[in-house]
């Protein structure tokens, strides 16, 4: 309740989202006006005006005035386009700024409830309390989710000018070929622990169905689970299909821009990479082997533990994902730099434009800047998220790191697998009940009973193969971003 608070009250006056955007020094490109045109353009301000009705004003050179003031100019004009700085009274009038705000400000306070709650049951470990963080950062995911939607819909929803729904149908076939074929892999390569995920859900969930009088073997065979699971695949990966391409698009540029310093570009390239080395970090030959099963010479024992890998994946990730968010800046001042771009590719042509065309060429790189933010933000907020959910409901803990053991009964909410006598508890019907008091009681042993069949092994199966899924979608529709450019287009 006090970080709701502090979500309503406070941030519309300390916001990070505004700050993010208004605090780094962003600039962004002036189209000019009609009087700089006509100035540069030599064209006088009554030219025209009676041309219309004449006959005579466009017959040659195009240059007359119309009605609405619009009016053609050379496209190789020398232009010099004016920077500002950004400021709160114009980003807040853009286009998906209140919904970016609200993203990335419920984010951070997610963040924030979950650090307090961490310490809080590293602290007092509560008896059988519901984990409040993990609501937090189930809304989260879901905020992301909807925004990735949202963004996604309007390739739809818009004119298909360069084929952007196409492109979106293709990447959802096109990931859901790719998650069927990870799903049958042998989870000796790659680890994702589904098998032991639908076995655990799979008897408690039965056992729970036979107390109830339903019997049955459960509510979902192996290849259903399977199936249900690479259709979310594939809806993630068509999500990720423009944010790839503009992350890949901004990272290209920003290696252009940044031609004095080294360290600066050393970062954009370990930013970009990072997700490949988390890739990695499920494929079991190449990382658990040789982390926490092979001796290496001069060692009597493996570097670490199973539980620290574990737990070292998690980090890994918050550590890449706090990279990327320290590096939005830098690559949303390359995107804002396309009005430049685009003014001087146009020098290089031929013919002429109008007023109007050229300044909405300029001006739709900053009205857009804000879509280009939440597909740059959305994906860090939702692998971040999903991998603090799989920390936690997945029975992991961060004393691992220091050389000790998980603990799953500590996280308050999931508890293990039980055996079939403990979860197969019958429940009274709410027909037995008498009084509104025996009624919730019932209803709330009900609740009990029905948590118990989603055990830790479930979460952990399911919630690291959505998070690695994430993190693969990431990388790969970032790669082909950067391919595309390096491929498809000039310099």
């Amino acid at each position: 309740m006090v970080m709701a608070s502090v979500l309503s009250r406070i941030t519309p006056h300390y916001s990070l989202a505004r700050w993010l955007l208004c605090g780094t020094g962003l600039v962004y490109y002036l189209h000019p006006t009609d009087e700089e045109l006509r100035s540069l353009a030599g064209i006088p301000k009554d030219k025209g005006k009676k041309g219309k009705g004449g006959g005579k004003g466009n017959s040659k050179g195009g240059t007359a005035a119309e009605d609405d003031g619009t009016f053609t100019v050379p496209r190789s004009l020398d232009l010099s386009l004016e920077t500002s700085r950004m400021v709160p009274g114009e980003v807040m009038q853009l286009k998906f700024y209140a919904e970016y705000q609200w993203l990335l400000d419920f984010a951070l306070c997610a963040a924030i409830v979950y650090i307090i709650t961490e310490i809080f049951m590293a602290v007092a470990p509560p008896k059988a309390e519901v984990n409040l963080s993990m609501l937090w950062c189930l809304l989260a995911v879901g905020f992301s989710f909807k925004v990735m939607f949202s963004l996604s819909m309007l390739y739809f929803c818009g004119e298909d000018s360069g084929g952007e729904k196409a492109m979106v149908v293709l990447s959802f076939f096109t990931y859901l070929l790719i998650a069927l074929g990870m799903l049958i892999l042998d989870e000796s390569k790659l680890e994702l622990g589904l098998e032991l995920a639908y076995s655990s859900f799979n008897s408690s969930a039965a056992a729970f169905l036979k107390a109830q009088g339903l019997p049955s073997d459960g509510p979902a065979s192996k290849v259903t689970f399977k199936i249900i699971l690479a259709m979310l695949c594939a809806l993630i990966g068509a999500f990720y299909t423009f944010p790839g391409l503009r992350l890949g698009k901004m990272h290209w540029d920003s290696l252009r821009y940044c031609t004095e310093s080294r360290v600066l570009k050393l970062l954009f390239h370990i930013s970009f990479v990072a997700p490949l080395l988390l890739v990695t970090m499920w494929i079991k030959p190449v990382s658990r082997r040789y982390f926490t099963e092979y001796t290496w010479p001069g060692r009597s024992h493996p570097i670490m533990s199973s539980d620290m890998f574990d737990i070292l994946r998690i980090v890994l990730i918050i550590v890449v994902g706090v990279v990327r968010l320290c590096m939005m800046p830098y690559y949303l001042q390359s995107y804002l730099n396309l009005a430049y771009d685009k003014i001087e590719e146009q020098k290089k042509e031929s013919g002429r434009i109008t007023n109007k065309d050229l300044q909405k060429k300029i001006a739709r790189v900053f009205y857009y800047l804000c879509v280009v933010t939440l597909q740059y933000i959305a994906p860090i907020i939702l692998c971040l998220f999903l991998s603090l959910m799989f920390k936690t409901l997945g029975g992991l803990s961060w004393g691992a790191l220091l050389g000790g053991v998980s603990e799953p009964e500590e996280c308050g909410l999931t508890p293990d697998l039980e055996t079939e006598e403990t979860v197969a508890a019958t429940i009274p019907t709410l027909q037995d009940a008498q009084t509104v008091m025996e009624a919730t009681k019932i209803l709330t042993l009900g609740m009990e009973e029905l948590k118990k069949v989603f055990t830790t092994e479930f979460y952990r199966g399911v919630l690291g193969f959505t998070t690695w899924w994430c993190i693969f979608s990431w990388f790969l529709s970032g790669t082909f971003g950067v391919a595309y450019q390096s491929y498809f287009t000039k310099g």
